[in-house]
């Protein structure tokens, strides 16, 4: 059975703010989500998963942070 997230227990699990999330969905640089209605949005785990694991790093370097 899949599981899905809303908002606010992916903000959670990620340790990030929910306004967090929903700048990502605006922006397109967070996990692709569901939109069920005008404010239900659902994102699939295995989705989350798969996009967190093309962001996995090495180093500063290979991820473009600047310091």
């Amino acid at each position: 059975m899949m599981e899905w997230l809303d908002t606010k227990r992916l903000s959670e699990e990620l340790g990030i703010s929910c306004r967090t999330v929903e700048a990502w969905r605006i922006s397109g640089d967070g996990p692709p989500f569901v939109r069920l209605g005008r404010s239900l949005v659902r994102y699939r785990r295995q989705h989350v998963d798969e996009w967190l694991a093309e962001r996995l790093c090495r180093s500063t370097t290979e991820s473009g942070a600047k310091e």
